[in-house]
């Protein structure tokens, strides 16, 4: 289990639900944080291990709302509040804007790939058939090519 505190945006909190796998994220972080925002767009009521902390300075919600949604804009201003923090957001235009900023991040599909690494699940080939019948855009020949780098 890695160390250091994950800020998660909406977007792997659907995908992992919608495919049955939010427990991954949990067996793959100890100390998972998001903000009421992203909670918000979830719509869900959140697993008791995601601790929903707020943003102290809510001027860069604002400010970042003009190039990402609010749970996006929301997460990245919490990022830059938690030190040493992992973000894992999704979109393009948030990693963009969390690479801009040197805010430490991964995607959903790194999620997926370090639990496999940390044997946490014997395959990532099931997960990703799952996310291929989602809405989730992803390159289908990104996740046969991380198939054949990881599983083979």
């Amino acid at each position: 289990m890695v160390e250091y505190v994950v800020i998660t945006d909406t977007s792997c909190l659907i995908l992992l639900d919608n495919i049955q796998a939010l427990h991954i994220l949990q067996s793959v972080y100890n100390h998972i944080i998001t903000t009421a925002e992203v909670a918000a767009e979830f719509k869900k009521p959140l697993p008791e291990w995601v601790q929903v902390m707020p943003v102290r300075n809510t001027q860069l919600i604002t400010i970042y709302s003009l190039q990402v949604d609010m749970g996006e804009a929301s997460a990245i201003a919490l990022a830059q509040e938690v030190p040493d923090a992992l973000l894992i957001v999704d979109d393009f235009k948030g990693r963009r804007l969390a690479s801009q900023l040197n805010i430490k991040f991964t995607g959903t599909l790194g999620v997926l790939i370090a639990a496999k690494q940390q044997n946490k699940i014997p395959s990532l080939r099931p997960y990703f058939e799952l996310i291929k019948s989602t809405n989730f855009r992803i390159d289908p020949l990104l996740l046969e090519r991380i198939l054949k780098d990881l599983e083979n």
